[in-house]
């Protein structure tokens, strides 16, 4: 369990969607909180919102939906009380972010306000506000539970009075070590990429093909080839700095990039159009290819490091040190660094595809055979063999393995607690009216109508 979960389950979606039937209904004041007032609209909106992206609600909507309205108030007055501001620029840059990821997966400005029925300008007014509310409600539950602070006795006492049915298990892991070799391409393959990449544009500018077309038969970005290779609309900071640059240099919809390399390979870019400080455009990626022989000779080195290793010859933290070409764990002895977590230790399927099926049915201080696998850094096929370090089965948690699980585990429940305990003290402290047709409900906080 952790804290962003129960954080989680005050907020509703914060994604948006028009009612069109809105403007028919008759609005009114169902709940009053304080000083605010809950509208009928914003209940509706709420429901068919929760209805169109599907997400269920457990009882009635007409009960749930305007008491977690509620709670969201008490915690934007608490804010208020408390001076806590979110500061314009955090509010902005998730804003962003969020405007990017709409615009890249709905596909253009205009496809988003027809979807959502509303100008760029309304989106993101609306948007603006729920991302304000959402990290100011965070901000003062972290301020209520930032005094926690647990001691080894504490967990301790926590562990040995939780019923055996209550014990969070904890998940299969297992620590790899990992040598990694990205063979080296001739620069005549190097030079043979880069030409078909020319060729490419040469036939764009000439007008004897599509740059959408040669996208989807020749671009090795399965994720945009589909597409035509387009990327939808991404401001600057988006991609790689070598792409963005690129990329923004074009001025008129339509032209095309020189060829440029990336750390995933040579691209050719062509704009489709700008737009202030965003663009869309499509790419065509290619990536040279390892030759056959080069494959069979790193195979051949790798199975010569490993069996150095097993002879007792060489260390694996010595062999990963002199030959690996991974930055990230060369210096680690090949120890990989879970990005997740920051730990050492991961799920099987936290792992790369290729690795977890590698390790999975090894011993400890077992190697495997080489393989190869696709580096998500370098979007591209590397060779690899890994060692287990260690592995730890399925099981209940205990404190002898799991005791920052444990702390973690009694942190989150304690911080619920503290966050209960304040809504239900602090709505016992609000004036709260509820309309009578809207009192008829199993409440998840029995106190908003007082007695």
């Amino acid at each position: 369990m952790q804290l962003k979960k129960i954080y989680g389950v005050l907020f509703l979606s914060c994604s948006l969607f028009s009612l069109q039937a809105q403007s028919n209904m008759i609005d009114g004041v169902v709940w009053v909180v304080g000083d605010n007032a809950i509208l009928r609209s914003e209940v509706e909106e709420q429901r068919i919102r929760a209805q169109y992206e599907g997400t269920r609600i457990q009882g009635d909507p007409y009960c749930v939906i305007p008491e977690q309205i509620a709670v969201q108030k008490l915690f934007l007055h608490q804010a208020k009380i408390d001076s806590i501001e979110v500061s314009s620029s955090q509010v902005e840059a998730q804003l962003n972010m969020r405007i990017d990821h709409m615009l890249r997966e709905i596909g253009s400005k205009e496809k988003m306000e027809e979807y959502f029925k509303k100008t760029t300008s309304e989106i993101k007014e609306e948007l603006r506000q729920t991302i304000h509310d959402q990290m100011t409600i965070q901000m003062v539950q972290q301020k209520l539970v930032s005094n926690i602070k647990l001691t080894p006795g504490e967990v301790r006492h926590f562990y040995q009075n939780l019923p055996a049915d209550s014990l969070p298990m904890i998940p299969a892991m297992v620590e790899v070590q990992i040598v990694t070799i990205e063979p080296p391409i001739p620069q005549e393959d190097i030079e043979a990429t880069k030409k078909r990449l020319r060729e490419y544009a040469d036939r764009v500018n000439s007008g004897s093909a599509d740059f959408s077309l040669l996208a989807r038969l020749y671009s090795d970005d399965l994720g945009t080839a589909s597409k035509g290779g387009e990327l939808g609309f991404f401001g600057r900071g988006t991609m790689v700095p070598e792409f963005t640059n690129a990329a923004f240099a074009l001025q008129e919809p339509g032209q095309v990039s020189r060829v440029f390399e990336t750390e995933f390979g040579f691209h050719i870019v062509q704009l489709i159009e700008k737009r202030g400080d965003r663009i869309n455009c499509r790419h065509i990626l290619l990536r040279p290819r390892v030759s056959s022989d080069i494959k069979v000779k790193t195979f051949m080195q790798l199975d010569s490091l490993a069996n150095l290793i097993r002879a007792g010859k060489q260390t694996f933290e010595t062999v990963a040190t002199q030959n690996s070409s991974d930055k990230n764990t060369r210096m680690n002895g090949g120890l990989m660094t879970n990005p997740a977590t920051g730990a050492t230790k991961f799920e099987y399927q936290e792992l790369p595809q290729e690795v977890a099926k590698a390790v999975y049915n090894l011993n400890v201080g077992e190697i495997s055979e080489p393989f190869s696998m696709m580096s998500q850094e370098l979007g591209r096929e590397v060779y690899a063999f890994v060692k287990v370090k260690s592995k730890i089965a399925n099981h209940k948690a205990n404190l002898t393995d799991d005791y920052q699980q444990l702390k973690q585990y009694y942190q989150a429940v304690k911080s619920q607690e503290i966050i209960q305990d304040w809504i239900e003290q602090k709505i016992k402290e609000t004036y709260v009216f509820i309309a009578p047709d809207w009192q008829n409900c199993d409440f998840k906080y029995p106190n908003w109508i007082k007695k």
